[in-house]
């Protein structure tokens, strides 16, 4: 844990994917993880290790929980002066397992210290400063602060990554024994990301982990063999699981999704699974009554694939995310306007087929849409974005990189739109100066990623110092953006974080 006070360095940024890593423990779940349930802001800048940075956000603003000084003797320096054995880890253990923890007789300091320190009432308000990392690190100090920090309360929308090979202890003779996952259980975790694992090493989850029946709402398997089979047990035998995700598993067929979906399902998530084509996506239509998102990664899916959606499914559909699915054409985008019409989020990133035409229909089409990805969709040009400023007037975001025929007359476009809050406009390549200036009436805009765009100087950059309500600006990679231009930033837009 970091603690500048002592010299020592202060702990690992979160990477882009959410991902916490967990130090070694003997136990087989040492490097178990925990993933954040939305998705990271990308190219966040990390935060310092202080109370103001890590303050939780729904706390932010409670006038009834008082901070605590880190200068006052209930200081971080001085309650956790206590420190584990070297690579110990409370992830998934319960309380009779791992090595002995200090008492709060033994913490150090004075009498009225070691009460302050073990004060269930300062220490359930003071937790909630910390991170999800360094809360796991906070939960070895002693047995009184993990009682405290393994209450549900403080891990909420955090999903646990375990690993295959974390799964399982190996005893003295060589035979592997299955973890114990009590520790989740506490800490009332629904939701679980399994990477590697295979149909057994489902079924012995589903067998060990006690919230498994009806606890868990939301499975993610990544880079798995499960088969169909496999997939069949584990929908069968989880009965709360609304939110599933296939990733990078080739084992199961579209056989095994028209075994096992159930109309439960709410959310699906499937990408880069070899076997998923245009009976897959029949499947989901028919058995998903209640599909409120889809996320699809599907080279082989095609424009038929688009018009098997139920009249059900057009009411209440409200994500549709259509990532690399090169096959798609126009004539899919006509279907899938068609049969989805609620929808509220769209992303055709990927879809390299989809010209201005089919944005149109889009626009013409699907009037409440708040966010659109357009991303690596090469056809695309300005006249999309004309489509777009005329007929979707509640779009808050709006995501075109890599769209490389996009230009200045593209921008002045969507300078109309008064709703917009976020633009994406990383690697395009023709967008200069003059069409930055069409910009700076947006009063509306909070977010706008300029990374890449080679053709910005400083000076046209600069006028962005007019947007006084942006909260964030990107520039990643962009030549324009030198030293003296992030400084002319923090003086002039002292609220937006700008990333260099």
């Amino acid at each position: 844990m970091s603690n500048p006070r002592n010299g020592d360095t202060k702990p690992p940024c979160l990477p882009r994917n959410g991902l916490v890593k967990i130090p070694t423990q003997p136990n087989g779940l040492g490097s178990a993880s925990i993933t954040k349930g939305t998705p990271a802001v990308k190219n966040r800048l990390c935060q310092p290790s202080s109370v103001p940075a890590i303050l939780s956000p729904a706390l932010a603003h409670r006038s009834d929980l008082p901070i605590p000084s880190l200068a006052s003797p209930l200081s971080l320096a001085t309650l956790a002066n206590v420190s584990s054995p070297p690579g110990a880890s409370l992830v998934g253990l319960n309380t009779s397992e791992g090595s002995e923890q200090p008492s709060p007789e033994r913490l150090p300091g004075s009498p009225s210290e070691r009460q302050l320190a073990v004060d269930e009432k300062i220490l359930n308000r003071l937790f909630w400063y910390f991170s999800a990392c360094e809360k796991c690190v906070l939960a070895q100090v002693c047995k009184a602060w993990r009682r405290v920090l393994y209450q549900p309360k403080f891990w909420v929308g955090l999903t646990p990554v375990l690993h295959t090979k974390e799964l399982y202890n190996i005893l003295p003779g060589g035979e592997k024994e299955f973890v114990s996952l009590q520790g989740f259980a506490v800490r009332g975790f629904d939701g679980f990301c399994l990477v590697g694992v295979s149909d057994l090493d489902i079924c012995e989850f589903i067998d060990n982990y006690p919230l498994s029946k009806k606890g868990v709402k939301s499975m993610s398997l990544k880079r798995s063999t499960i088969t169909d089979a496999g997939l069949e047990v584990m929908l069968e035998q989880m009965q709360g699981v609304v939110r599933l995700e296939l990733s990078g598993c080739n084992d199961f067929t579209e056989a095994g999704l028209w075994s096992s979906l159930n109309a439960r399902i709410t959310a699906l998530s499937v990408s880069d699974c070899i076997n998923v084509a245009d009976d897959a996506i029949a499947a989901i239509s028919q058995l998903l009554p209640n599909l409120t998102e889809l996320n699809l990664q599907a080279y082989h899916v095609t424009d038929t694939a688009l018009a098997y959606f139920t009249a059900k499914q057009g009411y209440t559909t409200h994500t549709l995310r259509l990532n690399s699915c090169w096959e798609i054409t126009n004539h899919g985008v006509v279907n899938m306007v068609h049969s989805l019409p609620n929808l509220s989020v769209l992303s055709l990133s990927g879809c390299s087929k989809v010209t201005d035409d089919g944005v149109e229909l889009v626009a013409e089409n699907l009037r409440k849409l708040r966010s659109l990805d357009l991303s690596w969709c090469p056809r695309i040009t300005d006249m999309a974005l004309e489509y777009i400023a005329c007929d979707l007037h509640k779009l808050e975001e709006l995501v075109l990189d890599r769209c490389v025929r996009i230009t200045d007359t593209g921008l002045s476009y969507l300078s109309t739109m008064s709703s917009l809050r976020s633009l994406y406009l990383r690697w395009c390549c023709q967008v200069q100066d003059f069409g930055l200036k069409h910009l700076l009436g947006m009063s509306s805009l909070r977010l706008l990623s300029l990374a890449g765009c080679p053709l910005l100087t400083t000076t046209g950059l600069s006028g962005l110092v007019q947007l006084q309500d942006l909260e964030e600006l990107e520039l990643t990679n962009c030549p324009g953006a030198t030293p003296e231009l992030f400084k002319y930033f923090s003086q002039h837009l002292p609220c937006c974080m700008v990333i260099e």
